[in-house]
């Protein structure tokens, strides 16, 4: 039963909570505004938040069918029925209840209990919380409406990047933002990987997913289209905040996405395509550890 409820969690999208968290922390560290609590608080929230998202998921994608027999992609928990929906709707429970809490002490640690941004701050929290659940829940999951790019970009980019940075630093620096478009970006092609991988079965359950919209060619491109805007943004980074030679260690991580897009680009089998998530979400990871030791060293 442990292994089941294992892969229900799907380790291999962690990496991209990791990965915002990160970006967020190394800027911090970057412009002198670092705090360990929120740190490691951040990242604990956020991971709960993200397992809470695939569980929540899992159980979504069973009601509604696009976890169905006809899907090519990985097994899930309620569809092949090792774990059953109420189970699920158990631990879905469980997992907002803890990432409801994480959050709270984050924000008593970084803002203070109370404070108008503790106000602002708890509000995002709730509707990460909603989102995650709503993805593929609800009579109407934004998720089988196309929606799920714009919440991944905002949530994994905007929100957890600028917002990690804010509860670090409690103000702004306007050029954080290019970094969190980035992670956005990365965050949204990992999507769009899966929804690419499972557009037969989406367009038989009724989920409208982007690729299903447009198709697995023109879906590809789009893809690139999220790679390349991820490194123009960073560098523009770089370009602005230049400090040292260390800051080109970021391109170490370079070859790993054009590995990606020349394998996707060749791939049309779902069994083909479902490699390159993990790959996508481990690359977008050693994306912002090179970036990131690149601006602090």
């Amino acid at each position: 039963m442990l292994k089941h409820w294992i892969e229900a969690f799907r380790l291999r999208t962690l990496p991209l909570a990791l990965a915002c968290i990160g970006m967020g922390s190394f800027l911090a560290a970057f412009f002198s505004t670092f705090n360990w609590i929120v740190c490691v608080l951040s990242l604990i929230t956020t991971l709960f938040l993200q397992i809470l998202s695939n569980l929540a998921n899992d159980y979504g994608d069973s009601v509604h069918g696009a976890d169905s027999a006809d899907r090519e992609g990985p097994g899930r928990a309620v569809q092949q029925g090792v774990i059953s929906a109420s189970s699920m709707k158990r631990a879905i429970i469980i997992c907002a209840v803890l990432s409801f809490i994480s959050g709270l002490l984050l924000l008593h640690f970084a803002v203070g209990i109370g404070s108008n941004t503790f106000f602002a701050f708890l509000g995002m929290g709730l509707l990460a919380i909603l989102a995650a659940v709503a993805y593929t829940n609800g009579k109407r999951p934004y998720g089988y409406l196309g929606l799920g790019d714009v919440f991944v970009f905002l949530f994994f980019g905007l929100v957890g990047v600028v917002g990690t940075y804010f509860l670090h630093a409690e103000s702004i620096e306007p050029t954080v933002f290019l970094p969190a478009i980035a992670c956005g970006f990365l965050a949204t092609g990992v999507l769009n990987v899966n929804n690419i991988r499972d557009i037969k079965s989406d367009e038989l359950a009724g989920k409208r997913s982007i690729p299903v919209r447009l198709g697995q060619k023109n879906a590809k491109i789009y893809h690139i289209a999220l790679i390349v805007s991820a490194w123009v943004a960073i560098g523009i980074f770089i370009f602005i905040n230049y400090v040292s030679q260390w800051n080109f260690l970021l391109f170490l991580s370079f070859p790993l996405f054009v590995y990606h897009l020349i394998i996707l680009w060749k791939s049309n089998k779902s069994s083909e395509i479902d490699p390159l998530l993990k790959q996508l979400a481990l690359s977008s990871l050693f994306f912002v550890l090179a970036f990131g030791f690149g601006i602090v060293l």
